[in-house]
């Protein structure tokens, strides 16, 4: 069996006058989780709720072998070993406009590019969003790293099917709730639990911490999100889609919505 070290792409020497290539880390190895790390993105997350950036350095530090996990998983899933053998870059085909123009209307897609009108984000915009300090991770080309693109790209894609909305720092919290319910990833569990604390001291009541535990649960109800086709995903009616993936009703999450609002709270 290979060592990690072997594991681990080492480039062969480079030519005279030519830059060495960095080695990059194997996604194959699960990565160590680093506390102080997770840490200090989760307090920066908190000054600053809209600091997209702190997300994706808490996954790093605290999701380890998530990804290679549900990879697996994938290639048990009835549908997963075809999803896996053809390896789409979602980014890639989410900003196809056209293809998201042709979608008709009340399909999932429809709700997404509704969604991408509104609050002009973008498939790419996330994407660069995910390397910005992370230089070369990218383009690694190995399955379980096209995996761990795959569970950024459908991020959205997970606004629309579960309701909670993306530009709202409640929105956010119920949706990482679910998240961790999905995936198993100890990096979402922090961003939610930290919000649903810090929003006892905000708010001083209990309806956005309800809410973000309504997320979790509805999360662990649901059908395993990470194995469904994304493409013919957005074709489906998104109401047809809801009841055929049970993904329920966000009825906590709608009552927080509506006591922020009454409280007059834009943020946690």
């Amino acid at each position: 069996m290979a060592t990690q070290a072997e594991l681990i792409r080492i480039d062969p020497a480079p030519a005279p006058g030519v830059e060495a290539a960095q080695p990059q880390h194997n996604p194959g190895v699960p990565m160590r989780r680093n506390w102080r790390a997770a840490w200090t993105a989760t307090r920066a997350l908190l000054a600053n709720g809209d600091d997209t950036v702190q997300v994706f350095r808490i996954m790093r530090a605290l999701n380890g072998d998530v990804t290679l996990r549900n990879y697996r998983r994938m290639l048990a899933h009835p549908q997963g070993g075809r999803l896996a053998y053809h390896r789409t870059e979602l980014s890639e085909r989410f900003c196809d406009r056209a293809w998201l123009d042709a979608l008709p209307e009340g399909t999932v897609g429809a709700h997404y590019r509704a969604f991408l009108d509104r609050t002009g984000f973008s498939a790419k915009g996330l994407a660069e969003i995910s390397v910005a300090d992370n230089e070369g991770w990218q383009s690694i080309e190995h399955p379980v790293a096209w995996m761990g693109r795959r569970e950024r790209d459908i991020h959205d894609i997970w606004h629309v099917l579960t309701g909670y909305t993306a530009e709202e720092h409640l929105g956010e919290a119920c949706l990482v709730a679910f998240s961790y319910a999905q995936t198993g990833g100890l990096g979402w569990a922090a961003i939610g639990v930290a919000a649903a604390l810090k929003s006892l001291k905000v708010t001083g009541e209990r309806h956005f911490a309800a809410a973000v535990i309504e997320g979790y649960r509805n999360g662990k109800r649901a059908s395993w999100l990470h194995g469904e086709d994304y493409e013919a995903l957005l074709a489906e009616p998104l109401d047809a889609a809801r009841r055929r993936l049970n993904i329920a009703e966000p009825v906590k999450y709608k009552a927080a919505q509506a006591r922020l609002r009454e409280q007059g709270i834009q943020g946690i």
